[in-house]
């Protein structure tokens, strides 16, 4: 990886991590009362990710040739089986009691709320097992 693509990266991650801390989306209290439909405001932030994700994905390579770092833009195909669907419902029984997402629990501990190593912690354990899982 060369240093131009490390640094737009660095750049990603921290503006990603910033608009989650900004947005309170790493705080699992704020998570938990949108899950029980007691504050939308997380709805918001979502909607903008979709929003973003559909630009990167389907609007950037019809105007562009190739990436502005070099490369190309790849195809990024989904396979819907039975592991997938394992993986979704876990993930959201994990965030309907905990109030935690992986990306979210990553931006908090860079916030300083070490609570969420608990979490992180468990997110790791699951992709070890998974990862085991998938090698068998």
């Amino acid at each position: 990886m060369n240093a131009a693509r490390a640094l737009a990266t660095l750049a990603a991650g921290a503006l990603f991590g910033f608009g989650l801390a900004y947005s309170t989306m790493i705080r699992p209290e704020v998570v938990l009362s949108f899950l029980w439909f007691q504050d939308f405001g997380l709805a918001l932030v979502m909607a903008g990710g979709v929003l973003v994700t559909l630009f990167a994905y389907k609007l950037l390579p019809r105007l562009m040739r190739r990436p502005l770092l070099g490369g190309s833009f790849g195809v990024h195909p989904s396979a819907w089986n039975r592991d997938t669907v394992i993986g979704a419902v876990c993930f959201g029984i994990g965030w309907g009691l905990t109030g935690v997402c992986p990306g979210p629990a990553i931006a908090g501990l860079g916030a300083g709320n070490l609570d969420l190593l608990w979490a992180v912690a468990g997110l790791a354990l699951g992709a070890l097992v998974q990862g085991w899982m998938a090698d068998r």
